[in-house]
């Protein structure tokens, strides 16, 4: 996903970051298309010349218990400088109080404010592993993903060539599904995960058999909701005189999102 609006943010972790609005509007005139975070302390006291606006920005006990110490002629001009730049969101952290000017431009410049009650540091680490997941690059594959002894195996060939037969196999001696036929594939830093859609999960379809419920046959054991993607075994028919590598000595990649 290339960017997500602070409405959808708000609508997704407001309970699991305790969220509030504090302003009357989510809509904001920026989406948030970075899951880096900012901190506008600097910019506060003068110097905006590596003030990183496209981030969601952050407001702590340092930043207001500064602001506190401003004279209003002062503190308005901190806070007109920084909301000279179009932001996407501001989050309050500590449930502290902002200034009612802070508030005011906020509504005036349309960028939403909002206010958690959990402590700066753990709320950093949580949003930014959600902003991390959201905005990571991904993609869909035609393959099936199971998880062999710990190493997430994907599955690939044609259509028909036998993949889902292949997992289901595997899952009957032990192994676990990731997911069957459609493979969503996100790319964390260098290291591919792959779930399966919500429609499909849980599910295969194998030719013959219909559509299986994998986790009502196998029990919940049979089944993982995401695993990193590290093999590829791709399947092909026969091709009698082909050369082909039996012995496995040959290094072989499969690139997916550049890795």
């Amino acid at each position: 996903m290339d960017s997500i609006t602070p409405a959808r943010l708000y609508e997704d972790q407001k309970e699991e970051l305790h969220l509030e609005l504090l302003g009357s509007s989510l809509a904001s005139r920026r989406e948030i298309t970075v899951s880096d975070i900012n901190r506008p302390g600097m910019a506060l006291m003068g110097f905006v010349e590596n003030f990183l606006p496209e981030r969601i920005q952050i407001l702590a006990q340092t930043e207001l218990a500064y602001l506190a110490t401003l004279s209003e002629p002062a503190l308005r001009e901190a806070v007109d400088r920084v909301f000279a730049f179009s932001m996407p969101l501001v989050v309050v952290c500590k449930g502290l109080e902002p200034p009612p000017y802070l508030l005011q431009r906020a509504e005036e410049c349309q960028v939403p404010v909002m206010r958690t009650s959990q402590s700066t540091t753990p709320f950093l680490h949580l949003l930014s592993s959600y902003l991390d997941h959201m905005l990571a690059a991904s993609t869909t594959v035609h393959a099936s993903l199971v998880d062999v002894y710990g190493c997430g195996l994907l599955i690939t060939g044609r259509s028909g060539i036998g993949k889902s037969e292949t997992a289901l196999d595997l899952i009957d001696r032990g192994h676990r599904l990731v997911a069957d036929d459609v493979v969503e594939i996100k790319r964390m830093g260098d290291v591919l995960v792959g779930v399966s859609p919500d429609l499909t999960r849980f599910h295969m379809e194998l030719r013959g058999l219909g559509v299986l419920n994998i986790k009502d046959l196998y029990g919940v054991s049979a089944m993982r909701l995401s695993k990193r993607v590290e093999l590829v075994i791709q399947l092909e028919r026969w091709e009698a005189g082909k050369e082909y590598d039996r012995l496995g000595l040959r290094d072989e990649t499969f690139l997916i999102l550049g890795v």
